[in-house]
């Protein structure tokens, strides 16, 4: 009988958000085992709520949303991405550069696809979202890590960018705001990132999922609005500020200089008509999401749940011995870093898979966002205060006597 093996081009992809550490939880919860996932970035089993008028719209238009739309989507659903994106001052955007998609994740993939060809190479950060490196890799392209600097409230070390820049170097990807740090750059940042794009002529591919849960009074700024003689592609959605994950609702936005990606567009166009189009009845609600009163602004600000619960991991998880962390300025991720010396730390795989069996939490492991050191680890601080209090409590029990 004839054996069939998985592509070899799956060898050199990671995915551990979901890999080896998350199937040993599901193994213990099918034991009868009740495990808490501060691991993925679902808000609706943290008990936030969809707003319910866009429930009710979505309600409304189902009837309506039966067939199939236009392959980049619904044009009531394009005509307000496109407000959006001019309300963010991203230059040269029009209707037909807006690409709505089964969230981010399905328009990154088409986006690498259409982009690579064997042996380019893409600049991602590390730590990452590890998509980016997993579908420029599948995309046939080669994924070059730059760091982002911990000690510089984790923003871009742009002379390592700068190094890792070849003659084969076709793009740079930036999360902004980010995951797993939940860093937010300001502009001059950004600049500098605009300014080594312009130098080598790169595309700018950034992915701003969480540039609506910004906190402290801080305004996120997209980086496209700051290249207008730069090709850019620019994601967003509202699978996280509408705590609607389930409902997968992305889009991408092409701004810019598009004459120098003319032969690039043809080939997003291709992709995108292949796969007809995105979930309709989804983008019925874009409309209403984007327009009226904002619910996430009540998360985010003193006495909001998301504030209050990032002030409370992160200096519950600062008082810990052995760990510190930057303060997350966005996104609702916090990347602790252990002290590898104290706690012998040598496989962060393995101290993951400690924890999970010693007290029943699951985390991701900081290599599981292609971070080279087994050094640091990512919360999500999604659950409420007397839930991550609790887990706070268990990490600090398993730290006092944990050597591997």
């Amino acid at each position: 009988m004839r054996q069939f093996h998985k592509s070899t081009k799956l060898d050199n992809v990671l995915y551990d958000v979901r890999g080896p550490v998350v199937d040993e939880a599901a193994r213990m919860e099918e034991a009868g085992m009740h495990v808490l996932k501060l691991n993925i970035g679902n808000p609706a089993p943290f008990g936030f709520r969809t707003p319910d008028e866009v429930v009710y719209d979505m309600a409304r238009q189902l009837t309506e949303t039966e067939g199939y739309s236009a392959s980049k989507g619904l044009f009531s659903a394009r005509k307000a991405i496109m407000q959006y994106a001019q309300l963010k001052n991203i230059p040269n955007v029009g209707i037909e550069d807006i690409y709505t998609g089964n969230g981010v994740s399905e328009l990154i993939n088409l986006s690498m696809s259409a982009l690579l060809d064997d042996g380019d190479e893409v600049l991602v950060p590390s730590p990452d979202y590890p998509l980016w490196t997993a579908c420029v890799n599948l995309a046939g392209g080669t994924a070059v890590h730059y760091t982002c600097d911990e000690q510089s409230e984790w923003y871009p070390d742009i002379d390592g960018m700068r190094a890792k820049i070849t003659d084969r170097t076709v793009a740079i990807v930036i999360i902004n705001p980010n995951n797993p740090t939940g860093a937010l750059y300001p502009p001059e940042v950004l600049q500098q990132i605009v300014d080594l794009a312009r130098e080598h002529q790169l595309m700018i591919f950034s992915d701003e999922i969480y540039d609506r849960l910004v906190m402290d009074g801080l305004k996120h700024v997209s980086i496209a609005s700051m290249a207008p003689d730069l090709f850019c592609v620019t994601f967003s959605g509202l699978s996280k500020s509408h705590m609607i994950a389930g409902y997968r609702v992305g889009w991408m936005v092409l701004s810019g200089n598009k004459h120098m990606a003319k032969d690039y567009i043809e080939g997003i166009n291709m992709l995108t008509n292949m796969r007809i189009c995105s979930n309709v009845p989804a983008q019925s609600i874009v409309q209403t999401a984007l327009g009226g009163h904002q619910s996430v602004n009540d998360y985010i600000v003193p006495g909001g749940r998301l504030y209050e619960q990032r002030e409370y991991i992160y200096n519950a998880l600062n008082a810990i011995p052995g760990v510190t962390a930057v303060k997350p300025k966005a996104a609702f991720y916090i990347f602790p870093k252990i002290d590898v010396k104290k706690f012998n730390v040598l496989d962060d795989e393995q101290f993951a898979l400690d924890l999970l069996h010693d007290k029943r939490i699951l985390v991701t492991r900081g290599g599981g966002f292609n971070w080279q050191e087994p050094d640091h680890f990512r919360i999500v601080y999604l659950p409420r205060i007397e839930v991550l209090k609790d887990a706070v409590g268990k990490i600090t029990d398993f730290l006092s006597y944990y050597r591997q």
